[in-house]
């Protein structure tokens, strides 16, 4: 791992978690086509990760370095951060699901889907919290879904690690307000990704009758809007953001 990111640079810097695929990988290149540098992660596919890295610094000409970092492990988030010395951004995307009945799921299975949605969020605040104070100025945006807001059935794990992903948003941006650090949410609808590959092609047909906009959202929707929140003014934070083309 490198002694130090973003060293002399005087581009504007982010950390995305997860964003070796889906919703984090358009993120990543939506941010380095805004001219940011970035920092990426990625629990398993780094070889893919760095292959992408290096696509959006040739691309764009910005600083990017890929880290397999398991974001719900204290210690590794820990690690990461000792080479983080300024952060202007934290996008928390990091994210896992379980689809079944909720008495038939395995503790470990359990304190995956916590650990890897939730905790991480806290580990990577707790450290970066300090970096922000220091420069009185950040932005924290962390990448929900609709069903913390109403819940799942059978994906009750994953809707109580949105649903505290909500509240944390909301409870965290009270505290840095003052400190000119916004703190907001994106609660994602249905979005095409690997995380809804588990659904059948006649189930996704039904889910796209049941939202009024006749369609699936695709990540770079959702990358888009996350360009958008890191513009807006201070002056919005604490607010979760539906994105689900009306559905809920």
């Amino acid at each position: 791992m490198p002694a130090k990111f973003f060293v002399d640079s005087e581009r504007p810097n982010a950390l995305i978690t997860g964003a070796s695929r889906g919703i984090g990988r358009a993120i990543a290149e939506a941010l380095a086509a805004d001219g940011y540098d970035l920092i990426l992660t990625c629990r398993n596919s780094i070889g893919e990760l760095e292959t992408f890295a290096a696509y959006l610094s040739e691309q764009y000409g910005i600083s990017v370095c890929a880290e397999r970092v398991d974001m719900k492990v204290s210690a590794d988030v820990r690690e990461l951060f000792e080479g983080i010395s300024d952060l202007d951004v934290l996008v928390n995307n990091a994210g896992i699901s379980h689809i079944g009945l909720l008495q038939d799921m395995a503790d470990e299975e359990w304190d995956d889907v916590i650990g890897t949605n939730l905790s991480s969020a806290f580990y990577t605040c707790k450290h970066a919290i300090p970096i922000m104070l220091r420069k009185h100025s950040g932005r924290i945006l962390n990448i929900s879904s609709v069903w913390g807001n109403v819940g799942a059935s059978l994906e009750t794990a994953y809707s109580a690690s949105k649903g505290g992903l909500n509240a944390f948003t909301k409870a965290l941006s009270k505290e840095l307000a003052p400190s000119s650090i916004a703190v907001n949410a994106i609660a994602c609808g249905v979005v095409d990704t690997d995380m809804n590959a588990v659904f059948s092609p006649e189930d996704m047909d039904e889910l796209k009758k049941e939202i009024p906009a006749d369609r699936i959202g695709t990540p770079e929707e959702v990358a888009k809007l996350v360009s958008l929140v890191l513009k807006a003014p201070l002056y919005m934070t604490g607010q979760v953001i539906t994105l689900d083309g009306g559905w809920t």
